[in-house]
């Protein structure tokens, strides 16, 4: 099979260039070339069989024909003038003559053989011979010589005929000869043809073969190329690639599993990216409701309230403190009611109420029908403490938080007002503009609490989740919140 392999391997660039819808019309051109060739042949080979057949057969008719014209006629017409049945010149013996010599004329136009001219030419000097007997005959007769003489004449004119006769039938036997030889050649060449037949059938039928052969194991090369790279990929391989296959009309399905794998790849390093990112930031919203300050911060604002004998707000701080981590835990799931995610937003500012009591005051509101939907936890908490460190402590003056929670349909709306210092318009888009992009933000940036509501409502929610930003500058801000409502999470 080396001479195969070889040959696969010279067709490549072939099929490469062409493709295999035009390889197959190739071979199919040559096929059918190769097969109109026999027929062809048969074609030429049968009408020149036939023609010389038919000539041969034709002469044989014509002269034969002519034999009997020559044996009989111009002998009995010439004694009925010399018996004196009829006169000279109402005989019919040079139109016969004439006929006699324009058939072996026309005879020996068509004589293949050299031999056969000959023998015509020899007939018709015989004929021209008697035709000066019959012109001599014609001046005998005029002068009146005796009939004796006449018919001396006429037996010249019967051996001349005679003689014409013999010739004729020799041009017959030539011919006749002739044909058995054309018999032998169209013999031979059938045998010729039916040869040549053969060797262009097994010629094609060997070429047919192997163009299937060359065009199914390209095809299996390629197809099987890009399973085994359809495979690697299933099985994680996502630096594998397909070499460019031999078959052009599989080139662009390669190229296009080839990117897709790239694609792939790059898709997932990007997600694998976001996760960790989405981690961090998990971590640090945790970590920023923990943190030493804050805890540092609540501890001594209960012991400033025991010391002082405010014993119920020590109770109600306490108490606050401890709801605000227990849901903040969660026991590690993600998914809160509703109720609970406003308990822990009241939790926090009860909190913050008591460090920040002569500038803060909130109000939080929400639909009772809603309270048992599951929601994301943690997405308000954040949104409420940027509106308390960038909305009410800048403003300097006591300021208002409003929480509210209301449906609409199967949507879940919520929003955080604040009557705070506000944005300016070119700072409200900066703010749009950066919750657009991945910007590694610091802990303490103004936006690192809204980024990560946003991003987090869009990994959980799949773009099913709205938040929208509302400010005017010494007015406030309000932002607003819509996600889908659900309660299998819990």
């Amino acid at each position: 099979m080396a001479w195969y392999s070889e040959a696969l391997r010279l067709l490549r660039p072939f099929f490469i260039s062409t493709g295999i819808k035009k390889a197959i019309k190739t071979s199919h051109i040559v096929i059918i070339g190769f097969m109109l060739v026999p027929l062809f042949i048969s074609v030429v080979i049968s009408l020149y069989n036939t023609i010389s057949y038919d000539r041969l057969i034709s002469n044989v008719d014509k002269t034969n024909r002519l034999n009997q014209i020559v044996k009989s006629e111009i002998t009995n017409e010439l004694w009925d003038i010399v018996a004196g049945n009829k006169l000279f010149e109402d005989g019919l013996q040079y139109r016969i003559i004439h006929n006699i010599i324009d058939q072996i004329n026309d005879i020996m136009s068509t004589a293949a053989r050299t031999e056969s001219r000959q023998l015509l030419e020899v007939a018709g000097r015989a004929m021209n011979t008697l035709t000066r007997y019959v012109n001599r005959l014609e001046v005998q007769m005029k002068e009146g010589y005796p009939v004796i003489e006449n018919e001396k004449i006429l037996d010249e004119i019967r051996g001349v005929s005679l003689l014409v006769s013999e010739i004729l039938q020799d041009f017959i036997v030539l011919e006749i000869e002739s044909t058995a030889s054309a018999n032998e050649n169209i013999k031979r060449r059938a045998f010729m043809l039916a040869a040549i037949e053969c060797v262009i059938i097994i010629f094609v039928t060997v070429f047919s073969l192997f163009v299937q052969m060359s065009v199914a194991a390209n095809i299996d090369t390629s197809i099987g190329a890009m399973v085994s790279l359809s495979g690697r990929i299933a099985e994680g391989d996502l630096d594998a690639r397909a070499e460019v296959p031999p078959v052009m009309e599989l080139n662009s399905l390669t190229e296009n599993l080839n990117n897709m794998a790239g694609k792939i790849k790059t898709l997932i390093e990007a997600n694998v990216q976001e996760q960790k990112n989405l981690q961090k930031s998990e971590m640090r919203a945790l970590q920023a409701q923990i943190t030493p300050h804050f805890l540092y911060n609540t501890l001594d604002s209960i012991i400033w309230l025991a010391e002082g004998a405010q014993y119920d707000q020590v109770i109600s701080i306490t108490r606050a403190f401890s709801t605000f981590f227990r849901i903040s835990l969660n026991r590690g799931s993600e998914w809160v009611s509703v109720k609970d995610e406003f308990s822990h937003i009241a939790s926090y500012l009860t909190i913050q109420k008591i460090r920040y009591r002569d500038i803060l005051d909130y109000s939080i509101d929400y639909e009772v029908q809603m309270e048992n939907n599951t929601i994301l936890k943690l997405f308000l908490q954040p949104l409420v403490e940027n509106a308390l460190y960038h909305g009410i402590k800048n403003k300097r003056s006591r300021g208002m938080i409003k929480v509210r929670g209301w449906q609409e349909g199967s949507i879940l709306c919520f929003s955080i007002e604040d009557n705070g210092v506000g944005m300016t318009g070119e700072r409200l888009a900066d703010v749009q503009k950066q919750l657009q992009s991945r910007p590694n933000f610091e802990a303490g940036n103004s936006v690192y609490g809204l980024y990560n509501v946003s991003k987090r409502l869009e990994l959980y929610y799949n773009k099913a989740a709205r938040l929208d930003i509302q400010s005017v500058y010494k007015e406030g801000t309000m932002v607003t919140i819509q996600v889908p409502g659900a309660t299998e999470h819990v």
